[in-house]
């Protein structure tokens, strides 16, 4: 596996110098410089909270799904987004929906990759990558979230985010503010009984089994992401489907992240470099 230069870097720091204990980072990604130590049953976002949160958008539609920024020229969305072909632009560093002249950044997308194995009616493979015409400049407003090693594990139980412009309520009204959810991590094989078997192995399940909180229409293609060792977020899941939206025991379906790794690295080449926590450890 080739290093990052970043990660090459602290390991020399590392080396010579004895008294420090290192731990495994990734330079950039998984941080969020604005935050100080709808999402249907979310909380309004603050500025800066989410930096790696696109908000993807058609001249004809205005916003349409969510994405997130994996590296500078790079975003990871769902592949179900993309059935209209009309040009879509993607804004970042955004908080609030209806003012695009707020976005920290706007590019064009360059081009769309679906996975070659999606199904639209099983939602198999729910996953794209879009390449934007020109790279970003990250800042405090502007991150690439961290893309998980395959080796990865999102333990069950384990409380996450997910967050999105979306409806903030089943039928409901876009949100005008970017929203927060808190969800659980929710095992295979009891959302696979919830909902007949459907839950493939490239998905993941996360929400609440009593309903209340989940992502909605509008979220799709947005993240769930959880805060991993090194105070680093990871991404998860890529909002997929789900029957309603915060229904009891009908909790939100994603795209299961870590199956991809090798798939969005060949895919864009090396730009994008799974992180795995276990790189760096040093006493």
């Amino acid at each position: 596996m080739r290093i990052p230069f970043e990660i090459t870097i602290l390991l020399i720091l590392c080396l010579h110098n004895k008294s420090y204990k290192c731990h495994a980072v990734h330079v950039g990604c998984g941080t969020r410089p604005r935050k100080r130590a709808k999402i249907v049953g979310g909380t309004d976002a603050q500025a800066g909270s989410w930096p790696w949160q696109v908000s993807l958008q058609m001249e004809r539609y205005g916003h349409v799904c969510g994405a997130s920024l994996v590296a500078s020229r790079w975003l990871v969305s769902a592949a179900h987004c993309f059935q209209d072909s009309d040009a879509i632009k993607a804004y970042m560093g955004m908080r609030v929906m209806n003012s695009v002249s707020n976005a920290a950044a706007t590019r064009q997308i360059r081009r769309i990759v679906l996975h070659s194995q999606y199904d639209q009616f099983t939602s198999d493979y729910d996953i794209a990558l879009l390449e934007l015409s020109a790279p970003v400049f990250f800042n405090e407003l502007v991150q690439p979230v961290c893309i998980p090693a395959s080796s990865h594990a999102f333990t069950s139980g384990t409380s996450c985010f997910v967050t999105g412009w979306g409806v903030l309520s089943e039928e409901g009204e876009l949100a005008t503010l970017l929203q927060e959810a808190t969800v659980n991590i929710i095992s295979h094989n009891t959302c696979n009984k919830m909902y007949d078997d459907a839950v493939t192995p490239r998905m993941l399940c996360a929400g609440n089994i009593q309903g209340g909180v989940d992502a909605c229409q509008g979220d799709s293609g947005g993240p769930l992401v959880c805060l991993e060792r090194g105070r680093r977020w990871f991404l998860a899941g890529i909002v997929s489907w789900g029957e309603g939206c915060a229904r009891q025991n009908r909790p939100g379906v994603y795209t299961r992240v870590i199956k991809f790794t090798d798939w969005i690295h060949q895919q864009t080449k090396g730009q994008v470099q799974p992180l795995r926590l276990s790189l760096l450890v040093m006493i």
